[in-house]
């Protein structure tokens, strides 16, 4: 994956929870801090984020973004 935001931080997905539209997805990015950001449930469906995997946060301005390879 190559992306032009430089602000990336690797973790561990430790939870996911859907809403109606929206999903609040927590990342363990280690040291004991979570962050957590809320993408769509077609992201994650698409993406295939699930408690456990492998992600990278990506920090945009006021945005957070989930990555995946």
């Amino acid at each position: 994956m190559r992306i032009s935001a430089r602000n990336q931080v690797k973790g561990t997905v430790v939870e996911v929870k859907k809403g109606a539209t929206t999903s609040h997805v927590r990342v363990d990015i280690g040291g004991g801090q979570i962050i957590t950001s809320s993408i769509t449930n077609e992201a994650v469906d698409d993406l295939g984020i699930k408690a456990g995997g492998k992600a990278i946060v990506v920090v945009k301005a006021s945005d957070v973004m989930i990555a995946v390879d």
